[in-house]
């Protein structure tokens, strides 16, 4: 995607299945992980795939709710963004990923039908007396965070599996 613009990257973030986990959808480098392995700290990286998991659920309602909607909701959880990668051990690994689902769902349904260049609210992540950033800028950021932390899941399913 080297010299494509953000507006053509947001628009295949908003259309393309490829783009961005679906609600049901697993990042694949989690595929086939067994509970006690998505939990688990991948040495020398220090994170879980399952707290990185939780982690995107937390990007997507910073960007999505708090952000582009200025819905008032929690940015972060309890303990700052630190906690946010650390999932709790009686927090049942189905769970995470329904609350990253539900994120994911409602980020989508803020931006349907929404043209590109809407600017995000004001009030929640944007401050009233500042230009807020439009929902393609908004997007190609979500992009660029998901394509990173991706790649963060493939080197650690590589270090996991050998």
């Amino acid at each position: 995607m080297l010299g494509t613009s953000p507006s053509t990257c947001a628009r295949a973030w908003r259309t393309s299945p490829a783009g961005r986990p679906r609600p049901g959808r697993a990042p694949r480098p989690c595929d086939g992980l067994p509970p006690e392995v998505l939990r688990a700290p991948v040495a020398p990286l220090g994170w879980s795939p399952l707290g990185l998991v939780q982690h995107l659920g937390w990007v997507e309602r910073r960007w999505m709710r708090w952000g582009f909607a200025a819905e008032d909701v929690r940015p972060y959880p309890p303990g700052g963004e630190r906690a946010e990668w650390h999932v709790p051990s009686e927090l049942p690994v189905a769970e995470v990923w329904t609350r990253f689902e539900r994120e994911v769902a409602a980020g989508r349904a803020q931006f349907a039908g929404v043209a590109l260049h809407t600017p995000a609210r004001t009030g929640g992540r944007f401050p009233k007396d500042e230009e807020p950033p439009v929902l393609g800028r908004i997007l190609f950021h979500l992009f660029q965070e998901y394509a990173r932390h991706i790649g963060h899941l493939d080197v650690a399913r590589e270090l996991i599996d050998g």
